[in-house]
């Protein structure tokens, strides 16, 4: 009949699209495993076959390297060894170029059958109509909770192609005795950023080792939520940055903020990654203030872990970015797209949600959990702290992405630079910001 015509054709399209996105991948893969092999790490990287709904992930790292990364592993294999008598089979790939074999499938004009993406998705996979539209499938499913933050955030147009399974949300943490030591309060610090500088000065005047927290790359997120403040910037952060974004009096406010505190914080105490003087306030507790998200909670040191506690920035603010996540091919046969769903529904479910919060210390996307509840039930202070953390970002009563997220890790990149040299001592934080501006526009042209 012409329907069953029609429907061995469209599974020919189908499969014919499979093979060659196998072997596009497949170069890839020796490309990853080539690299591991010489780097001493491991790739985990199976043959796929026709019956075989391919998930590749970035979760490659040995469990003495990062813990969570086995727990994520875990979860993946509980649902393929679940479904491994199935009509299609489920198999985790886990690589460290995952972006990448997203970049080369959307070039040829394909797409992997399903990805836990680390970047944004580019508008060619969406145009080009590679990506399944999730919303259908949450909408019937009544997935709206289950998929929390993602189900605004991550809306194009009234579509949804990519689904994380967990939040990054950024807040801060502070040294109670630090605080205390400089005759300031929780209260006092966190009013306005006119008070946290007046409270960092204090802390600077205690001397010796002590300073008030990690800028640079930290810095960032003091502009972030400057500009969350207001409701000029909180436009900004909803799109790509323009020239008009650049040229704002919303912008301008949020850099010089920021850069006024570095200066006053010293040039010694700037980094353009925060990890490089994580220690200073996780372990050894010079620094009064770090800029970090909820997941720092399992990197405090047990003797520190009474003094220190978790809070949203100042004005009442947090940075939760849902990101790109969970994204399916739209040219999968009908069996590998429900699977495909089902996997999706899993992920976000009660029971794999709490195992992402307890197990990889992470924000879950499902609003339905009481963190709270979990953490006591846990037994575990770090836990509890994670729970607090989770809390108080997922309830501000301002939430904006993360500007690198919506304006690319460039922009990020730039303005951190700016913030750095702002910090230096003497320097001239509006003629700075004038090269920014011109830097700036030269990306986003």
């Amino acid at each position: 009949s012409r329907n069953a015509q029609d429907g061995k054709q469209k599974l020919f399209h189908v499969m014919e699209g499979k093979e060659m996105k196998k072997r596009t991948i497949s170069i890839l893969l020796a490309g990853a495993m080539t690299m591991a092999a010489v780097m001493g790490s491991t790739v985990t990287a199976f043959a796929g076959e026709e019956d075989t709904l391919e998930f590749y992930h970035g979760y490659y790292h040995d469990e003495s390297e990062w813990p969570a990364a086995k727990v994520m592993r875990d979860i993946y294999d509980e649902f393929a060894k679940t479904h491994a008598d199935g009509e299609v089979k489920f198999e985790p790939i886990a690589v460290e170029n995952r972006d990448e074999i997203v970049s080369a499938e959307v070039a040829g004009g394909n797409f992997p059958d399903m990805v836990d993406c680390g970047l944004p998705l580019s508008l060619a996979a969406i145009s080009q109509g590679l990506v399944l539209d999730l919303k259908p499938y949450i909408d019937e499913n009544n997935l709206q909770d289950a998929v929390g933050l993602n189900y605004t955030q991550n809306d194009v147009d009234g579509h949804i192609y990519t689904v994380h399974d967990q939040l990054e949300s950024r807040g801060l943490w502070y040294n109670t005795e630090v605080f205390e030591q400089a005759g300031i309060t929780a209260e006092e610090a966190f009013k306005d950023w006119e008070s946290f500088g007046a409270a960092m000065d204090k802390v600077h005047e205690l001397g010796g080792d002590t300073y008030g927290y990690a800028a640079g790359q930290g810095s960032r997120y003091i502009i972030n939520a400057v500009l969350a403040s207001t409701e000029e910037g909180r436009e900004l952060l909803k799109g790509e940055l323009t020239p008009e974004g650049i040229e704002s009096e919303a912008f301008a406010e949020a850099f010089k903020t920021a850069a006024k505190l570095d200066q006053a914080n010293g040039s010694d105490h700037t980094t353009e990654d925060v990890g490089n003087l994580m220690d200073d306030f996780n372990k050894n507790g010079k620094a009064a203030v770090l800029f970090n998200g909820v997941w720092n909670a399992s990197g405090i040191d047990a003797g520190l872990a009474d003094k220190i506690e978790s809070q949203i920035f100042p004005g009442n603010v947090s940075v939760v970015t849902a990101g790109s996540g969970h994204s399916i091919s739209a040219n999968l046969s009908e069996a590998e797209t429900e699977l495909a769903l089902e996997f999706l529904a899993y992920m976000v479910s009660p029971e794999v949600q709490a195992k992402i919060f307890t197990g990889v210390q992470a924000n879950p996307c499902n609003t339905t959990l009481d963190l709270k509840a979990l953490a006591e039930e846990s037994g575990d202070p770090i836990t509890q702290k994670l729970a607090e953390a989770c809390t108080q970002v997922n309830s501000a009563e301002t939430v904006v992405t993360d500007l690198n997220y919506v304006w690319g890790s460039d922009v990020g990149s730039a303005i951190i630079n700016a913030l750095m040299e702002s910090a230096v001592e003497g320097t001239d934080i509006d003629a700075r910001f004038e090269q920014l501006k011109q830097e700036l526009t030269a990306l986003v042209a």
